[in-house]
């Protein structure tokens, strides 16, 4: 079993970037040039690397190896992203790993590539790489190429090497048991269980009860022998189940406009522990959004991006405006879901002019945000 917080160190400590692991201050799946850039590097990576894992190492600074973290990335459809754009797709995962000196909710993600065994090109067109594009590592670079093509094994030996340096054992374990429930949750509910003597899951958070089921906010999820953080929310609500075998997530998101919201399930996670020291997540969406009168939602909509334009140009707020915009993420979030494409974009462009203005507010624009990728790519 691999510790991903020594992988992570492992593969920082090896060298630079090479054909078979890159970095990255950050990744951006959110429009089409981020998309494109991302599948190039798992395109390169893959063909690299036909015989053994590839990774990429997201929110580390590139010249000096500093590890800053990133937002944590609940996205468990990424791999229908890699199936819609590459021929030949490679088995991918995105994991956020647990660092002790990064704030709360900033994590480091770690994308591990398999490749199929079989030339990965691009499917189709995105952005300027035209479909039928190959791509290989040549050093840190992802480079396409055209001719000569001939897919080599080099890096098995090393790869296999530093993840064998990765490895679990007891000691890690426990400290990491112990932090978390009494450093890093000290003031929350906290709780671990042990899934075929082998694997321990912690989670934590806000509890209340209704009709003889628990729910928690701020819900913080980990499986603690890989340091990796299954869930994190500061807002969404979570039901926690388990038997001997599996542990499950039901995700509930709270939608409506003015006073009139309540809670609809988003999606259910299961992890399916095996007696052979494996295990398995599957992740179902059972999403139904509500649905409202157009015309409302129109006025809604064009209200919203006036009020986003007068923050780029730094006009001042009204009273009404700043209730609005309080407002704005959710109200934003429910017309992408009755059919306004562009209210997705206009988060995604305009957020970091909220932030400036209030950071409570950018940080429920991030919810809505991984929301819409859950709903996006299902």
């Amino acid at each position: 079993m691999i510790n991903k917080r020594l992988l992570v160190k492992n593969l920082l400590a090896h060298s630079d970037e090479n054909s078979f692991y890159d970095k990255k201050r950050f990744i951006n799946i959110g429009d089409k040039e981020g998309k494109a850039k991302f599948l190039k590097h798992v395109c390169a990576l893959a063909n690299s690397n036909p015989k053994n894992n590839s990774y990429i190492v997201v929110g580390v600074e590139d010249e000096d190896n500093k590890i800053l973290g990133v937002d944590f990335f609940d996205d468990s459809k990424i791999q229908n992203l890699v199936n819609a754009y590459l021929e030949n797709a490679p088995i991918i995962a995105y994991e956020n790993i647990q660092f002790p000196h990064l704030p709360e909710g900033k994590v480091v993600g770690l994308v591990t590539i398999r490749a199929s065994g079989k030339l990965c090109s691009l499917r189709k067109n995105i952005w300027k790489y035209w479909g039928g594009t190959v791509f290989f590592r040549e050093g840190s670079m992802s480079m396409p190429k055209v001719f000569d093509i001939e897919i080599k094994d080099t890096n098995s030996k090393v790869v296999a090497e530093i993840e064998n340096h990765a490895k679990n054992n007891i000691e890690l374990t426990l400290d990491g048991v112990f932090d978390f429930m009494n450093n890093r949750h000290a003031d929350l509910e906290s709780h671990y269980k042990v899934f075929k003597e082998q694997f321990v899951v912690c989670w934590a958070g806000t509890t209340k009860k209704v009709k003889n089921k628990t729910y928690y906010s701020r819900v913080d999820i980990e499986l603690i022998n890989e340091q990796v953080k299954l869930f994190y929310s500061t807002l969404d609500e979570v039901e926690i189940n388990y038997t001997e075998d599996v542990f499950t997530t039901t995700e509930y998101v709270k939608l409506g406009l003015s006073e009139q919201k309540k809670f609809y399930p988003l999606e259910r996670v299961l992890i399916k522990f095996a007696n052979n020291g494996t295990y398995s997540m599957e992740s179902n969406l059972i999403f139904e959004p509500p649905q409202y009168n157009r015309k409302m939602l129109y006025h809604i909509f064009n209200t919203n991006n006036t009020i986003l334009e007068k923050l780029k140009k730094g006009v001042s707020l009204t009273d009404a405006d700043k209730k609005d915009l309080k407002n704005l993420p959710d109200t934003h979030l429910i017309c992408y879901l009755n059919g306004f494409e562009g209210a997705k974009q206009m988060l995604e462009d305009y957020r970091l002019y909220v932030k400036s203005y209030d950071e409570d507010i950018y940080q429920t624009i991030k919810e809505s945000l991984r929301v819409l990728r859950k709903v996006r790519y299902n």
